[in-house]
């Protein structure tokens, strides 16, 4: 027993040490002596017991008991009048407008604590991705400005709106120019603003410029069709899609929209009707739509526009002087195939480009006219307006600065000295402007340079509206009363225009009335009830091409030369969103930095992904530190391996780096955006780089690192030829139960369970985060994932799989041995506490902390909990979560979600846990409560659909199904009876109560 002591040693030499003293200081305060406790209540040591407990609050009227004793009494101050609508206790709901998509508003008390999608969405049928989940975080942010800002320091709007005027009018009566910069601006309301705003000062200019560029597409469609605008494209309606680096399911255009018309061509009522879409990607990395195609091909971005050259060429358009793609023969086999079922199924097909190129989407704009796509999957007659900028309008714009002409500027959700590929450039042409202002929320990177910063509202603060598409119109209306000292930008561009009315509310109301309302029908009572307006839609017209394509041919060659450019440690550098990060807005949004990356699992950082077999060319390992550089700008990024990445390629994700976002997201990875370069005045998304190892490792906070099934049968897949031959195909039901240790369970009355269609999940992370906001689950930071500890009940599981001639390989260790890692399939399996009905963990736990329910559900007692993680240990599913620290209330972890501000986002129905105890999904068994007792109160069954859980509401694709197993009629019981249907490690007999259902995938030979 000597021995063992270096090893370990007994709690009462540990509490002695000094390390052990420093690892607790933050867990638990120092305890007064009783006597100090009594004395301070009042009592003496000799008190009476009862007086003791009164004291510390326990016992039947303890505070009424307590009032008569002569010592302090601190009272809840109830409301002195109690606003009508509210009930403590009882959520109410409000519509309002996320992105352009109507949403239901949670709030407890006067508290927004959960968004939901609006059902009468159009675009999102009440799902919700994300970021709008994530949104709500937003509202309780620390990081943002208290006040306005005047020449750096704290003011008020009184002075704040003379300066301005006094500016402004100084550049009217000098003849200057005035530019107002925003993103993308699709509210009618804010555009009716600029536009009086206009008329005062007619020196005035609107320059929208997004982030991410869709110039080109915008370009192009004038070019091509005379129209310039942003198609709407219908998913919904195509057989065949066939897209070229188009993350369209995590973050081109519109995904959430695009997710769900994607999966009603491939769900489980689709396959019943013995069909599905096809979908073909040829792109450079791994995105999230790319680990979904059923055919997934590697293209370097210096191929992209020679293989579209050639899919026209192979659909009979007419092109010279195009080349093969002879290094890549694959991409050329799979050319000729896909033109060769796009020409089968004209009228129903779909080609895109995620290409930010006029020429490369000229010639997107020829293949669509001749496979008959417009007026069917392409619309321009009711386009988009989700993304409206223009890439020249903002050069000329610095240009402008450069030369003098602008004495006043205004910026509008919009930061061009981080977002801008070049930054100094900007950030010298501002320093020579008189007046700058900023409607930032806080002094981001661009606020920080400008006399005056107006913060502007958070959406769930303030009035405005959107008309996200042709012919739909949301409103956006407020939840709470504004948290700190800010004002919606209208209200100060309508003051500083010394228009007749300076209410935003009201300037709205007139607004509506006079056009949508008006044309509608709708009152405005029953707008704000409902969300949304939609008008009758356009009939979707027919657009044929004439345009020769001579100058276009020439201009992607030399392009495709650029970019392939050789060198020494040459490199195709493609630059990519993030779906959680996207475009750097949100990087202090601690629930989205937390949210793993879909298919790298990577959390709180980006990097560089590299090819396996290429980084092994290079001498490059996973984790190495290397420098990506380009003629004007380099970066030093940490190296992911990444299958299926195209060789000679490396990706970085955008919207990190920022160095004033915030507690959460400043100093966060590395800025991609000077890597961008503007090519004819549109931003490009590719460049010629080079790479070299640079010293040193840096640990990415992964929340998954084996990457393969390993031959288990954890995931089952087929292809869409053997389902229609037999539809159990790949169900692998060969394990019959015949013997049982354990009785059955009786659940006479409800019985809980899930159906998760793994054809219909696309792995987008939108149900980890609505599981975060609604049952209070704390961010961890980036060294505890480094640790394994992140805390989310729901985790997206993504494993590969390396199609080698007629063989899948699913282990690690024989991928690693395989020369071509570019073939690779990947699938996303959504996995939570399986709430098996001979659950593992009930059998091992001392103290009876977790057990199982009388409706089918596996319960945690925290109290009752200990801590000794036995359940953890015999769970085959891994899906608990030991609360190692005081995560809410701990300063090791203060990304600004460590104080009691923030805190009034949480979920007053579910309990904080503290340190010490497992957790885990509970199927949101507050929101099963809260259903049964709505139906008591109304003296009703309880009905399938009444109740759903988070991930469930949120879920874009209603990939999960909830609900009751006793009901044979519900959703879920009728899920759970297709004959796709299998359980997640069955064969051990665990009878867990969620059921999968097996992928297909319609393959096609390449």
């Amino acid at each position: 027993m000597e021995s063992n002591k270096k090893y370990w040693k007994g709690l009462e030499e540990l509490q002695n040490t000094k390390d052990f003293a420093e690892k607790s200081k933050n867990e638990f305060a120092e305890p007064l002596p009783m006597e100090e406790v009594l004395n301070e209540a009042g009592l003496s040591t000799v008190a009476p017991r009862r007086d003791f407990l009164k004291a510390l609050g326990f016992g039947l009227g303890a505070v009424t008991l307590a009032a008569c004793q002569k010592v302090p009494v601190h009272k809840s101050i109830p409301y002195l009048v109690k606003p009508e609508e509210i009930v403590p206790g009882i959520p109410n709901y409000y519509t309002s407008t996320f992105n352009g998509h109507s949403v239901l508003v949670k709030t407890r008390e006067g508290r927004p604590i959960k968004i939901e999608g609006n059902p009468n969405c159009i675009l999102s049928k009440g799902s919700l991705d994300a970021k709008g989940q994530a949104s709500v975080l937003d509202l309780y942010d620390v990081s943002k400005l208290k006040v306005p800002v005047l020449n750096d320091a704290d003011s008020n709007w009184e002075s704040i709106d003379k300066f301005v005027k006094e500016e402004l009018l100084k550049a009217k009566t000098g003849g200057k120019k005035i530019r107002i910069v925003s993103s993308t601006v699709n509210s009618p309301s804010t555009k009716a603003v600029i536009a009086d705003f206009t008329a005062q000062y007619p020196n005035t200019k609107h320059i929208q410029v997004d982030a991410v560029s869709y110039t080109g597409i915008i370009k192009a469609n004038e070019n091509s069709f005379g129209k310039a605008v942003l198609p709407r494209y219908r998913f919904d309606k195509a057989d065949l899609i066939v897209s070229f680096g188009a993350d369209f399911l995590g973050t081109w255009i519109s995904p959430l929209e695009f997710s769900r018309q994607y999966v009603s061509k491939r769900n489980n009522a689709s396959l019943e009707g013995k069909k599905m879409s096809r979908h073909i990607q040829f792109e450079t990395g791994m995105s999230l739509t790319g680990s979904n195609a059923d055919a997934r091909l590697p293209l370097k971005p210096s191929e992209e526009g020679i293989a579209l050259l050639n899919l026209y060429a192979a659909l009979g358009g007419v092109v010279t002087g195009s080349k093969p793609l002879a290094n890549n023969q694959n991409a050329e086999k799979a050319i000729a195939l896909a033109a060769k079922e796009l020409s089968a199924a004209k009228g129903a097909s779909l080609v895109i480009s995620g290409s930010n190129d006029v020429s490369i989407q000229i010639v997107v704009n020829a293949i669509n006219a001749l496979l008959g796509s417009y007026g069917t999957t392409i619309d321009l007659d009711n386009p988009s307006y989700q993304y409206a900028g223009n890439d020249a309008e903002f050069v000329e714009f610095v240009n402008e600065m450069n030369r003098g002409e602008v004495d006043a500027v205004f910026f509008l959700n919009s930061n061009p000295a981080y977002e801008f590929n070049d930054a100094k450039a900007f950030t010298d042409a501002l320093s020579k402007v008189k007046l700058r202002v900023s409607f930032a929320d806080r002094k981001d990177e661009t606020a920080s340079l400008c006399q005056v910063i107006a913060p502007n509202h958070h959406y769930l603060e303030s009035w405005g509206d959107s008309n996200p598409v042709e012919g739909y119109y949301t409103i956006v209306q407020p939840t709470i009363n504004p948290v700190y000292n800010s004002r919606s930008a209208e209200q100060g561009l309508l003051i500083w225009s010394e228009n007749a009315v300076t209410d935003y509310y009201q300037y709205i109301q007139n607004n509506w009335s006079r056009s949508v309302l008006a044309q509608s029908g709708t009152t405005w009572k029953e707008l704000l009830q409902k969300g949304s307006v939609t008008l009758p839609a356009r009939s979707a017209g027919v657009y044929s091409f004439s345009r020769e394509l001579n100058s276009v041919v020439q201009t992607i060659i030399a392009e495709s030369n650029s970019l392939a450019k050789g060198g020494e440690n040459a490199i195709e550098l493609h630059i990519y969103q993030n779906v959680a990060i996207g475009d750097g807005k949100s990087a202090n949004n601690p629930w989205l930095q937390e949210l793993p990356d879909p298919v790298s699992k990577v959390t709180w950082d980006n990097y560089a992904a590299i090819n396996p077999k290429f980084a092994e060319k290079l001498g490059i390992a996973e984790l190495d530190l290397v420098e990506i550089k380009t003629e004007k700008y380099s970066v030093t990024l940490p190296v992911l391996l990444q299958p299926g990445q195209a060789n000679g390629t490396v990706s970085v994700a955008l919207g990190y780096g920022r160095v004033k976002a915030g507690k959460a997201g400043s100093e966060v990875g590395k800025n991609a955006y000077p890597f961008l370069r503007l090519v004819n005045a549109t931003l490009q998304i590719s460049t010629a780089a080079s790479i070299s190892k640079a010293s040193g490792t840096y640990e990415l906070a992964q929340t998954q690192t084996h990457h393969t099934i390993e031959g288990r049968n954890v995931v089952r897949e087929t292809t869409l030829k053997n389902f229609l031959k037999d539809p159990t195909a790949g169900t692998g039901h060969a394990h019959v139960n015949k013997y049982d240790l354990w009785n059955e369970f009786e659940q006479p009355g409800h019985n809980w369970v899930m159906a998760i269609d793994l054809n219909a999940c696309t792995g987008c992370g939108a149900c980890i985060v609505a599981c975060n906001a609604e049952n209070n689950i704390p961010v961890v930071g980036r060294d505890e994932v480094r640790r394994r500890r992140e805390m989310h009940w729901i985790r997206i599981d993504r494993y590969y799989a390396i199609n080698d001639g007629d063989n899948k390989v699913t282990k690690e260790d024989e991928i690693s041995k395989l020369e071509n890692l570019d073939n690779v399939s990947v699938i996303h399996q959504p996995m939570m506490c399986q709430h098996c009905d001979h659950a593992p963990c009930e059998t091992v736990c001392p103290v009876l902390a977790t057990v199982h329910s009388s409706e089918g559900l596996n319960q945690m007692a925290y109290n009752r909990c200990i801590g000794t993680r036995y359940c953890a240990n015999n769970c085959p599913y891994k899906v608990r979560r030991f609360n190692w620290f005081n995560y809410w209330n701990d300063s090791r972890f203060d990304n600004y979600m460590n104080n009691e501000f923030t805190q009034l986002v949480l979920n007053p129905d579910v309990t904080t846990r503290s340190r010490g105890v497992m957790e885990k999904c509970s199927m949101c068994v507050q929101r099963i409560q809260a259903g049964k007792l709505s139906a008591k109160l109304d003296k009703r069954k309880l009905k399938d659909g009444d109740i759903k859980v988070a991930c469930q509401q949120t879920c874009p694709t209603n990939a999960i199904i909830f609900g009751d197993g006793n009901d044979p009629e519900s959703e879920v019981s009728k899920a759970l009876k297709s004959e796709r249907t299998y359980y997640v490690l069955e064969e051990i007999n665990v009878k867990p109560g969620v059921g999968y259902q097996t992928k297909v995938r319609n393959t096609v030979e390449v």
